[in-house]
């Protein structure tokens, strides 16, 4: 069975109805394909709020997500007046924070992906302030050191969200950059609490390199994608439809089934489903989960 069939399916055993949000900060298509990709795309109900302050991503996203998107070209931030740094297209480096040489010179490779080519005065809107999104359920954000400002400046918006996907660092890049900790702490004040990291990413520390590819690692922690969500040990802050939906994130985003049962219990103790909900996922976990969005 392919990936909409799952879909459907989870949906139907939930009884899950009505729009699904689902917003990325800083959405340039450059290596990975997000986890949310396959949703929406296939989801009849599920739309992207998709944001980029690069003006050469934004052709990208539209191609990719046609009218399944809302290709917004923002910086999201503080909703005050900031200097871009602008990099190489693709190295993923463009920031509102300005590369720090000292870190740069740390790692193989990255005085060169961390090239500024230009600055720019840029405009940032606040996500609060952005009228067009309704809600946001599920999030993910890649921008280069800004995460916390969007959080702070975003908590009504993401008053409902479930799920933060969101780029943590290590080893900060970029001059006065958040670190780790700093999300951290925040995160679990708002009503969160670490549920995994999709990637884990380490470096090569200069010079030495490691089979004739800098690319490779040793040891040395970078930064990560890690994923919040909401807090599962209160679980009486959910409301029946938050619970549904984070079944479906935790099956489809994070290949979580341990948390997608055990919000299915929760949804069954309150008589919202009834024990057939539980027997038909547990029979779809034996089924092999097939990506069709691509």
């Amino acid at each position: 069975r392919n990936l909409l069939s799952r879909i459907t399916r989870i949906s139907e055993l939930l009884q899950l109805n009505g729009a699904l949000y689902i917003a990325d900060i800083g959405a340039a298509l450059l290596a990975e394909t997000p986890v949310y990709a396959p949703l929406v795309l296939e989801h009849p109900d599920a739309h992207l709020f998709s944001f980029d302050g690069d003006p050469r991503q934004i052709a990208a996203l539209k191609a990719r997500y046609g009218s399944k998107a809302t290709v917004l070209e923002h910086y999201v931030g503080d909703g005050e007046a900031h200097t871009a740094y602008v990099c190489e297209e693709t190295s993923g480096m463009t920031s509102l924070f300005k590369p720090s040489p000292r870190a740069l010179s740390f790692f193989n490779g990255f005085e060169d992906f961390g090239r500024v080519l230009r600055t720019e005065r840029v405009q940032t809107a606040r996500l609060d302030s952005i009228a067009a999104i309704e809600r946001i359920d599920f999030l993910k954000m890649d921008i280069q050191g800004s995460e916390l400002s969007v959080l702070q400046n975003g908590t009504q918006t993401l008053r409902e969200c479930l799920a933060i996907q969101l780029e943590v660092s290590f080893v900060g890049l970029y001059e006065g950059q958040p670190s780790f900790g700093d999300i951290d702490q925040w995160m679990r004040a708002h009503g969160y609490l670490p549920h995994t990291f999709v990637d884990v990413k380490r470096w090569s520390i200069s010079p030495v390199v490691r089979n004739n590819n800098f690319r490779i690692p040793f040891n040395q922690l970078l930064e990560a994608d890690a994923v919040y969500i909401k807090d599962p040990l209160a679980l009486e802050r959910y409301s029946d439809v938050q619970l549904k939906r984070q079944v479906l994130f935790a099956d489809l985003f994070f290949d979580s089934p341990d948390l997608a049962v055990y919000c299915l219990r929760e949804l069954t103790a309150r008589g919202v489903l009834n024990q057939t909900a539980l027997q038909h996922y547990f029979a779809l976990l034996n089924e092999p989960k097939i990506n069709t969005a691509d």
